[in-house]
């Protein structure tokens, strides 16, 4: 912050810094960020052909937002993919268009995680058609914003079913049957750079993924004698229309949400999945108990006290350096 005494010349520049300064802002929460052409989105499957080969992937929440991109990538690299969520004809019709696209069986498998006997049953339906999984993700998720005083039991009991509850009464579900077949399997959970932080507004998905979060890692390291591998990807902000709908309504928080990126955009869904493909396979069995973000470097950006001085020209720097070598005492 700068001090207010001195001369009227001093207080006119420091006036005129505060207004180009503000209007520097504006251009950041235009989205015009320039600095994106240098980090162009690659959203093709980045492992060879037949990654997955012979493997199952089980995806939570498969039928739309990253779990269809997930799925879609998996699929491509030569897995069978059995996809749940409680929508059965959006199951469907993804698993339909997925695999006239990739040429590969993806099973839809209708499954309430909140409900842990809709759990069991789903994985009987998957073990008749594909057998057990070799890669588990769980994405299946809910959010919406909502300042916490306003939040109902029934709100906060809503998404923490989902989230910790369902990731929960799948991964022992699964990993129960898994270990008295004497089988190993790779899990990945996806949760968000705020299961790190907390956040505002977003409490009960804020604590669910910790909870998650807590969960794989604590599994990580019981687990691993079994043959099974838990990892975690924070995704940052991604255009989805699930969740942008409730977590950004109006469409104006996106534009302050491209400013703090210091990459310049969103995330696309194809680079969730690539990293995704990646710590499910072969080429990522030394990693377990890992927790990856991928978000454009926005965290970091967001805890740095000074980070908001990027925005500052150099012309705008060369007038900031003379009032501050002018600056006399403490």
């Amino acid at each position: 912050r700068f001090c207010c005494s001195g001369s009227a010349e001093s207080l006119r520049n420091k006036i005129h810094v505060y207004r180009i300064l503000d209007r520097s802002c504006a251009v950041l929460r235009s989205g015009e960020l320039p600095q994106s052409k240098f980090f162009k989105p690659l959203e093709d499957a980045m492992l060879p052909a037949g990654s997955f080969n012979n493997r199952v992937a089980f995806i939570t929440g498969g039928g739309t937002g990253l779990g269809r991109a997930m799925t879609t990538t998996l699929s491509a690299l030569g897995a069978q993919c059995v996809i749940a969520s409680r929508k059965l004809d959006v199951l469907q019709q993804t698993a339909g268009e997925i695999s006239s696209r990739t040429g590969n069986k993806v099973h839809a498998v209708q499954c309430d995680v909140k409900d842990p006997q809709a759990v069991s049953r789903c994985v009987d339906q998957m073990e008749a058609l594909t057998g057990l999984p070799d890669v588990i993700i769980n994405n299946a998720a809910g959010n919406f914003v909502c300042p916490s005083e306003r939040l109902s039991p029934n709100a906060w009991k809503s998404i923490t079913d989902i989230v910790l509850n369902g990731t929960a009464f799948v991964t022992l579900e699964l990993g129960k049957r898994l270990i008295q077949n004497q089988k190993g399997a790779s899990f990945l959970a996806i949760t968000t750079i705020y299961a790190e932080s907390g956040s505002g507004f977003v409490v009960p998905s804020a604590s669910a993924k910790a909870g998650v979060e807590a969960l794989y890692k604590s599994l990580a390291s019981e687990w691993g004698r079994y043959g099974h591998r838990f990892n975690i990807i924070q995704p940052g902000p991604i255009r989805t229309k699930g969740a942008f709908s409730r977590l950004d309504p109006t469409g104006s928080f996106e534009k302050s949400m491209i400013g703090r990126i210091p990459v310049g955009r969103l995330g696309q869904p194809g680079e969730i999945a690539n990293l995704a493909a990646y710590m499910s396979s072969d080429y990522a069995t030394w990693m377990s108990g890992a927790v990856i973000r991928l978000d454009g470097g926005e965290y970091l950006s967001m805890a740095g006290e000074f980070n908001e001085l990027r925005r500052v020209t150099p012309d705008q720097w060369k007038m900031m350096e003379a009032m501050i070598r002018s600056t006399k005492g403490s």
